[in-house]
């Protein structure tokens, strides 16, 4: 495209014309000629003018005369032309062959943009402030010649919302907001951004809930009612809430928004499920932890209202100043869960802290031989003689029991091992003279069981021989009188016997 200059034009027809034998009038008369992709610009003292090609144009020795291309422009190219005079700007798009004109400067050739379904692409005219927005499917898209792309990323993609999902959108020419809701593929308006990421509908059923708060007026509500929740325009999510559920032996703590506290047992059975009303908090109560409970970071927020074990371990000092080391167990069970709410925030810290001073104060008027002796009745004492701590806090002791104890110091722990070895031995042996007893004394019973069995036998013997004399006695008179009441009919009486042996 470099344009060549007035002389070489007019010496190149100079040299053809000399051939034909008429260089004289050529040297006068110069003439410029331009093919088709190519125009002649002509310069003179006042003005300047293009002729486009293909043309033999007359060069008047004052003035200067160039030759340039014409710019081709291809299906998907451009080009922004001004006019250096006034400033206009135009643009010129292709397939074709541009020619400039006379005073029109070209800021090169620009490829059109080309977009599919799911893409669009907005301008901003410089000079009227208005957007203007295409859409795909749109082949060979081309800005006006004020226009510039309004997006840092150049063509946008389409917002592809499935129909569980949504996305907050802003105005910002007048600040309004709107709730674009799937399914749909949604292409932002002129002055419209997008507020935030996609973000998903929220499926309330049975046991899902949701809290939201108008940002208008500052006042939230649970939407409970089973559907595939989106929120409005003026409203924000500030909690998805699932059904919170009590076992029979369970409680829990709700605190409303003026701070006051409302109580859920799962033994009631419209209480046994719910969601957290609007303004509402679970409490959480935060318990030590631990056989010495030193570290409070054991976070509840549903409480276990059966009977249960809780260890605990602690250092004390008998009448005598040997240091022992108590371990041992509570069966302890909340009873009363406003009473304890109120009067402490660390039951098991509170429980097994005056439980170590009661035994603290018990143990120190003992010695360690008696505390040896006595250690269980000890620990009863600790909880039944100051029941009122407890029921204080809501809590019923159900056992305290000493499960070991040990000397903290070495030596002292031999000795005291020497003594429990002795006194194992002793009650050992006398557990073994105690069974000795028991088998003498079983033996011995064994004996008179004996001796009364054999009396018994005895005693029997007797009874059956009187019985059985008596049965022969009877028997032997059974036959005399039946003997005598036969001789009695056949045998004559005393009288008559004595008549007939009387001679006379």
């Amino acid at each position: 495209n470099k344009p060549s200059t007035t002389q070489d034009n007019t010496t190149a027809w100079t040299k053809i014309q000399m051939g034909a034998g008429n260089s004289l009038m050529i040297r006068i008369f110069g003439f410029v000629a331009a093919q088709e992709d190519e125009q002649i610009l002509v310069k003179s003292l006042t003005t300047t003018r293009v002729f486009n090609g293909p043309c033999l144009k007359w060069v008047a020795p004052l003035n200067s005369s160039t030759t340039r291309k014409a710019i081709p422009l291809g299906e998907l190219e451009y080009l922004i032309v001004t006019n250096t005079l006034t400033g206009e700007k135009r643009v010129e798009q292709g397939p074709k062959q541009v020619f400039l004109g006379s005073h029109d400067a070209d800021e090169g050739v620009k490829t059109a943009i080309s977009l599919n379904a799911r893409q669009f692409v907005r301008f901003l005219d410089n000079r009227t402030g208005k957007v203007r927005v295409i859409l795909g499917e749109a082949g060979c898209v081309v800005p006006g010649p004020y226009e510039k792309i309004k997006d840092n990323e150049g063509v946008l993609q389409a917002i592809d919302l499935k129909n569980h999902e949504y996305i907050r959108v802003e105005n910002k020419r007048d600040g309004t907001q709107k709730i674009a809701k799937g399914e749909q593929l949604l292409f932002l308006g002129p002055y419209e951004e997008r507020v935030g990421a996609k973000a998903q509908a929220i499926e309330i059923d049975a046991e899902t809930a949701v809290l939201v708060r108008n940002k208008r007026s500052g006042q939230q509500r649970l939407v409970t009612e089973q559907q595939i929740f989106v929120p409005h325009v003026d409203e924000e999510v500030l909690k998805v809430q699932k059904l919170i559920k009590l076992a029979d032996y369970e409680g829990c703590i709700v605190r409303g928004q003026e701070g006051e506290d409302k109580y859920y047992y799962g033994s009631i059975p419209e209480q046994r499920s719910f969601f957290i009303p609007p303004y509402s908090e679970m409490v959480e109560l935060v318990w030590s932890r631990g056989r010495r409970r030193e570290t409070r970071d054991l976070r509840l927020k549903k409480l276990d209202l059966r009977p249960f074990y809780m260890s605990f371990e602690f250092n004390t000092h008998t009448k005598d100043n040997v240091e022992l080391i108590l371990e041992g167990s509570f069966f302890w069970q909340i009873v009363d869960l406003p009473s304890m709410v109120k009067m402490t925030g660390d039951t098991t810290g509170d429980v097994c802290n005056h439980a170590r001073s009661k035994f603290i104060e018990k143990v120190s008027k003992v010695t360690l031989q008696e505390f040896m002796g006595q250690f269980n009745k000890i620990a009863a004492e600790v909880y039944q003689l100051d029941d009122s701590f407890y029921s204080d806090r809501g809590v019923k002791i159900h056992s305290l029991e000493v499960t070991s104890y040990r000397c903290a110091d070495d030596s002292t722990a031999r000795i005291l091992q020497q003594i429990i070895q002795e006194t194992t031995n002793r009650m050992n042996k006398l557990q073994q003279q105690e069974s000795a007893n028991e088998v003498a004394l079983q033996q011995m019973a064994g004996e008179i069981e004996q001796e009364q069995s054999k009396g018994a036998l005895i005693q029997a013997r007797i009874a059956n021989s009187e019985q059985t004399a008596k049965m022969e006695g009877i028997a032997e008179g059974e036959r005399l009188n039946s003997f005598l009441a036969t001789t009695a009919t056949q045998i004559p009486d005393i009288a008559s016997r004595l008549v007939c042996s009387d001679p006379s």
